[in-house]
């Protein structure tokens, strides 16, 4: 029984024996390749784009299976491509499920996964191997193990090292490039001269690099990748992969009806609706639009651009915030030679956060400003939140500027969080994608003020922000949020199942 004839009859349960026949009948259009997945593993992929100037998901599966015979004349296929999805838009399971499709009908193949970590090149690889444990694929496997997958045809997959050694010494026909927006530039331009073509059986596979990845660096590698027009571009976001949305549910209160507009009514994905909302709930806007809707990182140079004076600072009355028992919270950047910035807060019972008070010094000693926190009006400060550098250790008293506060009687937390991410939690308090502004500073913190007004990425975009002066107040706001907010988000990856 053909898959061209099951896909027209629209068949649904098969028994073993007609999976297993089915297993073997390649696939030879975009209906069979769907009915083909339907039938064989369980797998449905949207064919429909939902968002306007979205691809459906599907789109890539068949560019990436469905190849060209081999081009005539010196004639070039368009064969790279890019698939730029939203976080938990199932971008890594297509992976896993084209390099599927390749070992299984392309006998000889040879497909590398290359993720930004081991880490996340084993994700990929985590995908495939759970494809390949399914009836009735499992018979064709000869090897299965964590790094490598080998079938009876002679067609592997390998994962790969983030290493210019382990790239270099490879010849795959396929490439497949995971979250490359984490690779090394260096890696990235090595992998470009590995792919080779090569006829698998009666296919002619044509080498390829295929890239997956989210876009958060507004001039980062993906969004150079992206821009490159000889690679087919392949993009959708969180309105694309949604479940189907009951009909019962009202759209016009719904946190989602923006970018959704009712289109989740006739959606066939995987991403609940529940829990989309919770994931806009948590994040800034721009980072809910970067990486969630895949509109490209704006370029703006201020690390703060939704820092808004008129939103953000008030003169209010701190004896209220007191009255009203808010819990007292503080943050603190060290200056060694250069200026140490100290930040008291009130934290309200609906989590809105009020900078209450500001110490900058330059020159003094971590003793006085011990000093100033402990001798401070602020009542009862829980602890405060320092940068994660302040564990080492002095090479003149032999012990870490965090031992010396906790040994002062301060409770200091010094949550370890990569300096992006903190900012973008900064952000998510400043410009909520849902609701009002999380965070008030009271007008008497001219130094926080100021700061959060110049606070500048460098010039090359990919870094750390500027070290310029304004760099301290900020970092002292950043350490006192994450080491409150961290504990309280919840993990925003979906899985795809």
């Amino acid at each position: 029984m053909s898959v061209q004839v099951l896909s027209a009859l629209g068949a649904g349960d098969l028994s073993d024996d007609e999976r297993r026949a089915l297993r073997d009948a390649r696939p030879a259009s975009a209906n069979e390749l769907d009915a083909w997945l339907r039938l064989v593993v369980g797998v449905r992929v949207p064919r429909v784009a939902l968002a306007p100037g979205s691809s459906p998901p599907f789109a890539y599966l068949e560019h990436a299976f469905l190849e060209p015979e081999e081009a005539a004349r010196g004639e070039v296929s368009q064969r790279d491509c890019v698939v730029w999805a939203c976080r938990g838009g199932g971008k890594t399971f297509l992976g896993a499920t084209a390099t599927m499709l390749d070992l299984v009908f392309k006998p000889g193949i040879e497909v590398l996964i290359l993720g930004g970590s081991l880490e996340q090149s084993q994700r990929m690889h985590g995908h495939l191997r759970w494809l390949f444990r399914k009836s009735p694929l499992a018979a064709l496997v000869v090897k299965l193990t964590e790094r490598k997958v080998e079938l009876v045809n002679g067609s592997c997959a390998r994962v790969l090292a983030q290493s210019q050694t382990s790239v270099r010494g490879a010849r795959p026909q396929k490439l497949r490039c995971d979250e490359v927006e984490l690779f090394d530039s260096r890696v990235w331009e090595a992998a470009q001269l590995v792919t080779r073509s090569k006829r698998c059986g009666d296919v002619f596979a044509h080498g390829a690099i295929e890239v997956f990845s989210t876009m958060h660096e507004p001039a980062g590698l993906m969004a150079r990748i992206a821009a490159d027009e000889r690679r087919r571009l392949f993009r959708w976001g969180i309105v694309d992969v949604l479940e189907k949305c009951a009909p019962a549910r009202a759209c016009e209160p719904c946190p989602l009806v923006a970018e959704c507009d009712g289109r989740a009514k006739v959606a066939r994905g995987h991403v609940g609706i529940d829990d989309a909302i919770r994931m806009k709930s948590r994040a800034s806007e721009g980072a809910w639009a970067a990486e969630m809707l895949c509109e490209r990182p704006r370029m703006d140079q201020l690390v703060y651009p939704e820092f808004d004076e008129g939103a953000h600072v008030a003169d209010f009355d701190v004896g209220e915030v007191e009255r009203e028992g808010w819990r007292f919270v503080g943050g603190m950047d060290f200056g060694i030679a250069g200026e140490t910035v100290v930040l008291w807060a009130g934290v309200g019972t609906d989590g809105t956060l009020r900078i209450v008070d500001e110490r900058s010094v330059s020159g003094a000693r971590l003793g006085e400003h011990i000093e100033a926190i402990q001798g401070a009006r602020w009542p009862g400060m829980e602890w405060i939140g320092v940068d994660p550098a302040g564990r080492q250790r002095s090479h003149q008293t032999g012990i870490s500027a965090v031992t010396a506060m906790r040994r002062a009687g301060l409770s200091v937390r010094d949550r370890r969080v990569g300096v992006v991410e903190g900012i973008e939690m900064v952000r998510a308090r400043l410009n909520p994608a849902v609701g009002g502004a999380q965070l008030v500073i009271h007008a008497r913190c001219a130094r926080l003020i100021e700061a959060l007004s110049k606070y500048r990425w460098a010039d090359d975009a990919r870094g750390a922000p500027l070290k310029d002066g304004a760099d301290h107040a900020a970092d002292a706001l950043r350490y006192l949020i994450v080491n409150l907010d961290s504990a309280a988000r919840e993990a925003r990856v979906v899985s795809y199942f």
